[in-house]
């Protein structure tokens, strides 16, 4: 449903479904219902102001009953954030997309306790594209290539490729060079398959019994001493889309990825160590494009750092 408000400050305004019925007379009696006890005033003001729209663009006041609007719309107050000491570089942009080099920490979307700190916000600012979505997204944690529609006439397009499974991604993660101990040997190149879920409730996903959903093609780059034990670089090669696929299929192997704080134990919650990113990197994407039928490609220019020790 296309909201009546304006993209602001590069953030969408909330969409707020009402009751069907209830104990309360207005829209606004629901509102104090909802969230009075955080910011009464600021509730009455904004429906004082007009700033709060139903359908078409209509201003609700104090006494719009509730039954009058089904869903209704308004920004946010945003809460303070400090800016993370991390930037996004532009690889390609036309008329039809964008795609950068997220880096690790910056989440690609708004969530949470990050706002205007998300890869979309920093970016519809940055470059004025009000318009701007992510065809994808990356993990918090994950850097690398991601696409974004700047042309809302032809991101149909572009999301049917995802929707059919005709855009390929490759990764790279930094891992041990060997398994865990109590894990066997892997011969490369190894494919992984299971049957993996998430629910929204829980925080980590796991492995299920059941016909298999996930698979990854897992390929050995390389081997380097990295300093208290060997490492390797890999290329992953994910044939699906599950959340944390490629952190939980490495450390299915006894090859958990480096500074990986979920899997395969998940770690107390700490502040961002920026000196310790997540050994994790979408190095490319491939497609045909469905607007000029050729074959693109796009890679990113990082590098895992700890591929690279001094």
């Amino acid at each position: 449903m296309q909201s009546p408000l304006p993209v602001r400050d590069g953030v969408n305004a909330t969409r707020l479904r009402l009751p069907d019925e209830g104990p309360w007379d207005t829209a606004m009696d629901y509102m104090m219902h909802r969230w009075g006890h955080i910011d009464p005033q600021g509730i009455e003001d904004r429906f004082d102001a007009g700033e709060i729209v139903g359908e078409g663009g209509a201003p609700l006041d104090r006494r719009t009953p509730l039954e009058e609007h089904t869903f209704i719309w308004y920004y946010r107050t945003l809460p303070p954030e400090t800016r993370m000491p991390v930037e996004i570089n532009i690889l390609h942009q036309d008329e039809h997309l964008l795609v950068v080099d997220k880096p690790h920490f910056l989440p690609t979307t708004p969530g949470g306790t990050y706002i205007q700190e998300s890869a979309l916000v920093r970016l519809r600012n940055q470059l004025d594209l009000p318009d701007l979505i992510p065809m994808h997204r990356l993990d918090r944690m994950t850097a690398g290539v991601l696409l974004l529609s700047t042309n809302p006439e032809t991101r149909g397009k572009y999301q049917v490729l995802f929707e059919k499974r005709q855009v390929q991604k490759e990764y790279e993660c930094i891992s041990a060079a060997a398994p865990a101990a109590g894990f066997p040997a892997v011969e490369f190149p190894a494919v992984v398959r299971n049957r993996m879920t998430k629910s929204r409730s829980y925080l980590l996903a796991e492995v299920i019994d059941g016909e298999p959903n996930a698979e990854t093609r897992i390929e050995l780059l390389r081997t380097f001493d990295g300093g208290a034990a060997r490492r390797a670089l890999y290329r992953l090669e994910p044939h699906t889309g599950k959340t944390h696929q490629l952190r939980v299929h490495m450390a299915s192997l006894g090859l958990g990825i480096v500074n990986d704080a979920f899997y395969p134990q998940l770690l107390d919650k700490a502040p961002d160590d920026y000196s310790k990113p997540l050994q994790l990197l979408a190095r490319g994407i491939r497609f045909v494009d469905p607007i000029s039928k050729q074959p693109v490609e796009y890679r990113s220019r990082l590098e895992l750092g700890e591929a690279h020790p001094a």
